[in-house]
């Protein structure tokens, strides 16, 4: 395994430092606890999480990119390129409402990049669990699943939280 790595491992160790800090610090930022308490933590750990981005997700396109030249097909590297840059987006798009004062939409735009964020993650589960690790075409699909999907759950997961949160008092009253 550590030979297929070979080529390209000295931009693999920055994209998966930067991109494992991301994804660990993320879940940190949805704390409402955390966020309140420790408003300068969560600023540098947003700042963390934004380089962790910057970094991670053009790299992780670029090494999909070199491993074409190793026979990996285009398809991967336009999912690759896909992925990163809907990570950039949502995250750069999450911190231009955050300068601009606009915390409602800078949460709604984090959670979507997040979701983005952990599509590695799933693509490396859902291939596992179905047996699909060494299935070139399998993995297209379920890279291209995972990155359609992510802003949908995320946009749920948004929109079940307004609903909870803009229920009235007396709904409340009543379901407890």
């Amino acid at each position: 395994m550590w030979q297929h790595y070979q080529p390209f491992k000295w931009y693999l160790l920055p994209h998966g430092l930067m991109g494992a800090c991301a994804l660990l610090l993320g879940p940190m930022q949805f704390s409402d606890r955390l966020r309140q308490r420790y408003r300068k933590l969560h600023r540098v750990i947003g700042r963390f999480y934004i380089a962790g981005v910057f970094v991670g997700a053009p790299l992780g396109f670029y090494i999909q990119y070199f491993q074409e030249r190793l026979g990996g097909t285009r398809w991967f590297s336009f999912a690759a390129l896909s992925d990163a840059a809907l990570w950039i987006t949502t995250t750069a798009v999450a911190l231009l409402f955050f300068l601009k004062g606009n915390i409602s939409q800078h949460r709604n735009w984090m959670t979507r990049s997040y979701a983005v964020a952990i599509v590695c993650l799933e693509v490396r589960f859902v291939s596992g669990m179905l047996g699909y690790d060494d299935s070139a075409s399998a993995g297209e699909t379920i890279v291209w699943m995972c990155v359609t999907f992510s802003l949908l759950f995320a946009d749920l997961i948004i929109h079940a939280q307004d609903l909870m949160r803009s229920r009235p008092a007396a709904a409340r009253a009543v379901a407890r």
